[in-house]
């Protein structure tokens, strides 16, 4: 059995070593060191604060002595807050590294402000001091004479520390080179002129200041390759004749259809009138038996009437004899 005075020496060391659990879960004492080793002065209760406002100390910290090392006037309550905004601290600091090394004035609430707006404040100083290529792809326009030209640039770009927040990005950098060259390619009388120049279309562009309201400055468009591609004038031209003539037959298929429905209903007169001629000639026969009855005709006008009858029958069929005696094919 143990006695009370063991027992009290248990819940001592249990309580001692609680205590120091607690306290180097607050106080990352390592780190501490590291930075009063490196010559930056960094509290106890500062580190125990950042725990508390729930700041990783090591993402404050680390850059905090980096940035230290390279001579930067950074306060730990700078790097502290732009964290607690969502921050990369460790890229801002290295970028504020990079441009002093570089002698880019870039202080650090404009290196905070790039951050946070979403751009990489690393990557826009690396690019002031080595400017980078944007390639564009096959952007085509049609000469005056119809023939299109494909051209591709090679863009020349400096970031602008200035502009990088609010300015337009490289979408607009290629949207608005690529519209310099349609114009240039669209204002050219011949594409022959295109080929031989290229060097026309970069100096139109280049003159317009198409870098205004952007994040980089233009330094160089240089056309990379240039290509015909299709006769496009031509093409409309046998569109459009295409279409011509399928007017043309739609206009003449019309016509056709009219003239039928005329001869159509030329025909159905025809046979209205032979309808009623026929009428008339049954009616004939009555007739002459009712003025035979009546007396106003005789039996000697009847007969005459009879013989000029067969005579007008007898030339009908010698005529029609003597036109098919000439028919051609029976010579």
């Amino acid at each position: 059995m143990l006695d009370a005075g063991s027992i009290g020496l248990i819940i001592i060391a249990v309580l001692v070593i609680i205590v120091l659990s607690v306290f180097f879960t607050l106080v990352p004492v390592a780190l501490w060191i590291s930075a009063m080793a490196a010559g930056v002065r960094v509290s106890i209760f500062t580190l125990i604060g950042m725990r508390l406002r729930r700041v990783i100390p090591n993402r404050i910290v680390m850059p905090l002595i980096k940035g230290h090392k390279a001579g930067l006037d950074v306060g730990i309550s700078q790097l502290e807050s732009h964290y607690l905004a969502g921050g990369n601290v460790d890229r801002v600091v290295n970028a504020l590294i990079a441009a002093h090394r570089a002698n880019i004035d870039l202080p650090f609430e404009r290196a905070a402000a790039i951050d946070l707006a979403g751009r990489d404040v690393l990557e826009a100083v690396q690019m002031s001091v080595n400017p980078k290529v944007i390639e564009t792809p096959f952007i085509a326009g049609v000469a005056m004479n119809g023939i299109e030209v494909k051209a591709k640039a090679r863009i020349t770009v400096r970031a602008n520390i200035d502009r990088l927040v609010g300015g337009a990005g490289e979408d607009t950098v290629i949207a608005r080179v690529g519209e310099g060259i349609i114009s240039t390619i669209g204002s050219s009388a011949d594409h022959a002129k295109v080929l031989e120049h290229p060097d026309m279309i970069s100096q139109t562009v280049l003159a317009k200041g198409l870098d205004s309201g952007t994040a980089f400055e233009i330094l160089s468009i240089d056309i990379a390759d240039v290509d015909v591609g299709e006769n496009i004038g031509a093409n409309l031209q046998t569109e459009q004749a295409e279409a011509d003539k399928k007017i043309a037959q739609a206009k003449a298929e019309e016509r056709r259809a009219m003239a039928v429905a005329e001869e159509q209903e030329m025909k159905a007169k025809v046979e209205e009138m032979r309808a009623k001629v026929v009428s008339a000639e049954a009616e004939v026969p009555l007739a002459m038996a009712d003025a035979l009855r009546t007396g106003n005709i005789g039996v000697m006008d009847y007969m005459n009437y009879k013989n000029v009858q067969s005579d007008t029958g007898m030339r009908d069929s010698i005529s029609k004899y003597g036109e098919d005696d000439h028919t051609p094919g029976t010579e």
